[in-house]
C-alpha cells in the first residue's frame, strides 16, 4: 500500500516520506514538518488513534487517515482525535488526491516548534521528554499530561475548569484539589524553587499561567 501511494503520491507533485510504525511516524513529522500526513490505523507498534492524538499535542498538521475500518465509530473517533478526512479502503487515486487537497485548503499547519523552551524548562512534545537544567525529569502520565496541556497553551491563563475537564474528564470539573495536588507535583520536579515558583505560576481564583522566559545566557 505504501508503494503504491509513493507511485501515485509523486506522479502527482508531492514530496513522499514513509514510516512503516507509528513511533517513527512521529518522529519524521517532528524532523521533516510535513504538509499533511497520511495516517493508517492498523499500525504494528501503536494504535493509530494514540499516534495521531499524540501528533495533536504538538502540531495541527493536516490529517487524513486511511483504514479498513468503515465503522460509523471508528470514522467518529478518528475526526474527534482530531483528523481532518477519513477515507476508507479501498479507495480512487483521484478521490484520494481531491481529499488531500480539500484537507489542505481547511487547515493551515501551525508553525509551533515541537521542543517547548522556558528558562531551565524544554519539553520535547514530539518525544514525551521533559528536562530541566539539563536533567531528564521523569514524570507520571497525569503530570505529563497536565504540563503538556500547559506547554500547548504558554503564556495564557488556563482556568481550574478547563485543565480539570482535559486532564481528568468532565466529571472532575469542580474537584480543585487534583489539580493543586499535581501542580506541587510538578512545581516540585521543575522550579529551582518550588515555594517561588518561576514558571507555573498561580492566577488566583482562576487557574494556572507557564510563563515563557528567555533562557538565561552564561559567560
Amino acid at each position: 500500500m505504501r508503494r503504491l501511494l509513493r507511485i501515485m503520491l509523486e506522479a502527482n507533485g508531492y514530496h513522499v516520506i514513509e514510516a512503516a510504525t507509528g513511533q517513527e511516524g512521529l518522529v519524521q513529522a517532528a524532523q521533516n514538518r510535513p504538509e499533511i500526513v497520511l495516517l493508517d490505523l492498523g499500525l504494528p507498534d501503536l494504535e493509530g488513534l494514540a499516534v495521531l492524538k499524540r501528533l495533536r499535542e504538538w502540531s495541527q498538521v493536516p490529517v487524513v487517515v486511511l483504514s479498513v475500518r468503515d465503522q460509523e465509530e471508528d470514522k467518529v473517533g478518528a475526526l474527534d482525535a482530531g483528523a481532518d478526512d477519513y477515507v476508507t479502503k479501498p479507495f480512487g487515486s483521484k478521490e484520494l488526491l481531491a481529499r488531500l487537497r480539500a484537507a489542505q485548503r481547511r487547515v493551515k499547519p501551525a508553525a509551533q516548534a515541537p521542543v517547548f523552551q522556558s528558562g531551565r524548562l524544554e519539553v520535547d512534545l514530539a518525544r514525551r521528554r521533559v528536562t530541566a537544567d539539563g536533567q531528564e525529569v521523569k514524570l507520571t502520565a497525569t503530570e505529563y499530561s497536565l504540563l503538556a496541556l500547559l506547554v500547548r497553551n504558554a503564556g495564557r491563563v488556563m482556568t481550574h475548569r478547563h485543565l480539570l475537564t482535559e486532564v481528568w474528564g468532565p466529571k472532575a470539573a469542580e474537584h480543585n484539589l487534583y489539580l493543586r495536588v499535581y501542580m506541587a507535583h510538578l512545581r516540585e520536579k521543575l522550579e529551582a524553587n518550588p515555594a517561588k515558583p518561576e514558571l507555573l505560576i498561580t492566577e488566583p481564583g482562576v487557574g494556572y499561567r507557564l510563563l515563557e522566559i528567555a533562557r538565561r545566557s552564561v559567560n
